[in-house]
């Protein structure tokens, strides 16, 4: 009887043990000890200012590894220079993946870097995964099931940006300035669907820039000189306070938006100078770091305590470094949800069904949702106004 028994236990402990191997599902860069993910980032050239986004994620993945890791296993971040170059993202992404073995891009920011990526990754069936990149073109599942974003859609921004200028400004003249790429394009895009066929007329002065001009003067010049009201500012940061700055210099005073990648305080308006940005408007989804509003609130007071540990170089003041660590936040959370199964195709199914997840430093009430058939995880946005100390909220805004 005995043996009989201990012959029972063996069986049944060989059974879990199969079991559990079983329910281990690994895709590449996955073993029972490491996760390896990769990302491409702007280190250097005129988007560098992109850069402490992906420091600021590697220093969470540190931290995280620190603590023991996702369900045990270490996150191998691998982070490559892109110098925001369409042709050097796809090259990072053939190392990332054919050399590194990568399980999935992850976080990769810009919308012509991703926009050079996106194809490859699809091809070879590789989750371009959690982008920081606001395209409208990212959402395209049938066509692109490989690409989930996970910055907010650009078009949806300057669809709100036009809906309330119309609303406060009734005889709104509007001006426009946009990065000549797949990025100021989406914005651009959004504005003239907002005004209608009916309403582009009220569009008095256009103009765009590229990434490599050393400045937007000459465009500011043009665009003080036609007598518009509104001030629709399509720019990455180096471009926005140029133009913040310009438009003062001009004692030109229009209802002046910028687009959220350009709204940092402490990378864009401090760099204009604050008295110069008062009055400027962008889209909120997080909280900014250094905002009194937030000076007292956990979330934020864990941000500086984590800058201050993992990434004592960076500006905790950044919000672009805050972005990153958002990033980071959701993709430990996907990672953890995958559980075992971490293969690509698991990752996608994980990442494109998630249902009212909360960040700790998000605004208040933003709750990411998405499906197969519509990855947009962010559904509206806060409007604010910069009072010459931080951003004061105007609305919330709710897109289509």
């Amino acid at each position: 009887m005995r043996a009989t028994g201990l012959a029972l236990v063996a069986a049944g402990l060989m059974l879990a043990a199969t079991a559990q191997a079983e329910e281990k599902k690994y895709g590449p860069g996955v073993s029972d000890s490491e996760i390896a993910i990769g990302q491409s980032a702007p280190f250097s050239g005129p988007a560098s200012a992109f850069g402490i986004y992906s420091r600021v994620e590697a220093a969470y993945f540190k931290a995280i590894n620190d603590k023991g890791g996702i369900n045990g296993r270490k996150v191998k971040f691998v982070t490559l220079d892109n110098g925001y170059s369409p042709p050097k993202a796809l090259e990072a992404s053939r190392k990332l993946v054919e050399e590194d073995g990568v399980l999935a891009e992850v976080g990769t920011v810009g919308t012509p870097t991703n926009s050079a990526t996106q194809k490859y990754l699809n091809g070879k069936k590789v989750p371009q995964l959690l982008i920081s990149a606001g395209g409208s073109k990212f959402n395209d599942p049938k066509q692109y099931p490989w690409t989930v974003p996970f910055y907010p859609s650009f078009e949806m921004e300057a669809v709100g940006y036009a809906r309330y200028a119309l609303k406060a400004q009734p005889s709104s003249k509007i001006a426009v300035l946009y990065e000549n790429d797949d990025y100021g394009k989406d914005f651009l895009r959004g504005l003239k669907k907002a005004l209608g066929d009916a309403g582009q007329k009220l569009i008095v002065a256009e103009a765009s820039y590229e990434l490599t001009d050393p400045t937007v003067d000459s465009q500011l010049i043009q665009m003080a000189a036609s007598g518009a009201n509104v001030f629709m500012s399509f720019t990455t940061p180096k471009f926005a306070a140029q133009a913040i700055r310009k438009a003062s210099e001009l004692n030109w005073k229009p209802m002046q938006f910028i687009a959220s990648p350009g709204s940092s305080v402490q990378a864009v308006l401090k760099v204009a100078g604050f008295d110069k940005s008062e009055g400027v408007m962008t889209a909120q989804y997080f909280k900014e770091p250094g905002d009194p509003a937030w000076e007292k609130d956990q979330a934020m007071v864990d941000y500086f305590d984590f800058i201050k540990k993992y990434a004592p170089n960076e500006s905790a003041l950044d919000a672009i470094g805050l972005s990153g660590y958002v990033n980071a936040l959701m993709a430990v959370h996907v990672l953890t949800q995958a559980g075992n199964e971490l293969t690509r195709e698991n990752l996608i199914k994980v990442t494109t069904t998630e249902k009212g997840v909360t960040l700790p430093v998000l605004i208040p009430g933003t709750v990411l949702s998405n499906t197969p058939e519509d990855y947009r995880l962010y559904h509206g946005f806060q409007l604010s106004r910069f009072d010459g100390k931080g951003w004061a909220r105007i609305e919330t805004v709710k897109a289509d």
